[in-house]
């Protein structure tokens, strides 16, 4: 089953293989058509019928609204009559200046879920080789949903080269995303503004990849470092649970059977660890299909499973 409704990429074949390829640097308003984001959501009164099946009587409903698309008239979502709806163009548009003038180049966009969630993936032109052979590029992800599931968000990733792991590059204690909920109004050039924090956080990111490779760790303490990382909960009030399957995964990929596991930078290391929780999240962690689990990977559970390895392996570090 496939989340993907339509999407355009440059450079490799994304995970599902699905998808319009393009050639590098076209312009924004090919992106939208490829990428199947060149539709409007529309929004219209909730009504609905009383009485009997021969003299129906409509209604409407104020304090909600039907969102649809403009070029299907499918519907999207129900919402508060007060949610402010972010276009599929404005995610795009988004990136108009940074790939004009900033050395930006968009990477992915498309359409998850009939056009509920959209999103779009840019390098930002920053890269870091560790140990000389495994390469870390940085991306700028933008997303948002139309049915209250994602908050427009914007947050820079790194891609792992060698296994196309992601991880959120987080500055300090912040988690590395800006997020603009649905009951305000998106404004691209605060957003933009915020982020101008972060773009530094790259340098502070490559110096901690750098640390995490030059620390061993003892295998002793490998088990103990991903039970607190692989868990799950079970209910409120009660101590999460280990997941003994992705604990016996993840420890499989560290031990040689990860892409890249035998590599000088992460052979024993703890960025060989952490990659071990982000091959696992991003490409092998249970999911209806591999749209589901990268979606997960990135804005759901598998997002916070990185982020809670991210930390204990900065920890050693610290």
């Amino acid at each position: 089953m496939h989340l993907v409704q339509t999407m355009a990429y440059t450079g490799e074949r994304p995970w599902h293989g699905l998808g319009n390829k393009l050639a590098g640097l076209q312009p924004i308003e090919v992106w939208r058509e490829q990428a199947g984001m060149d539709w409007a959501i529309e929004e219209s009164e909730v009504r609905y019928v009383t009485g009997n099946n021969n003299v129906g009587v409509i209604n409407a409903f104020p304090e909600q609204k039907v969102l649809y698309r403009s070029d299907t008239k499918a519907p999207l979502a129900v919402v508060s009559k007060r949610f402010k709806v972010v276009q599929p163009s404005e995610v795009l548009e988004f990136y108009r200046d940074l790939t004009a003038h900033s050395g930006f180049e968009l990477d992915t966009a498309g359409v998850l879920r009939e056009g509920r969630k959209f999103w779009a993936l840019a390098k930002t032109g920053q890269s870091t080789l560790l140990k000389g052979r495994d390469r870390v590029d940085g991306y700028l992800l933008l997303a948002t949903a139309c049915d209250g599931t994602l908050a427009t968000t914007a947050q820079f990733t790194s891609v792992r080269v060698v296994c196309n792991n992601t991880l959120r590059i987080a500055l300090g204690g912040a988690s590395g995303a800006i997020k603009v909920p649905h009951r305000s109004h998106f404004d691209a050039d605060t957003v933009k503004r915020q982020l101008g924090i972060t773009v530094s956080a790259w340098d502070g990111f490559v110096a901690r990849m750098k640390a995490l490779v030059e620390c061993p760790v003892d295998p002793d303490t490998v088990e103990g470092l991903l039970r607190r990382v692989l868990t799950y909960p079970v209910a409120e009030g009660k101590a999460n649970v280990v997941n003994e399957q992705a604990l016996a995964n993840a420890r499989a990929l560290y031990e040689g059977g990860g892409r890249g596991a035998m590599l000088a930078s992460s052979r024993g290391t703890a960025w060989g660890l952490l990659n071990s929780v982000t091959e696992y999240v991003d490409h092998h962690r249970r999911a209806r299909s591999d749209d589901y689990r990268r979606d997960a990977a990135w804005f759901g559970p598998g997002a916070q499973i990185k982020q809670k390895a991210w930390d204990e392996m900065v920890k050693l570090v610290a």
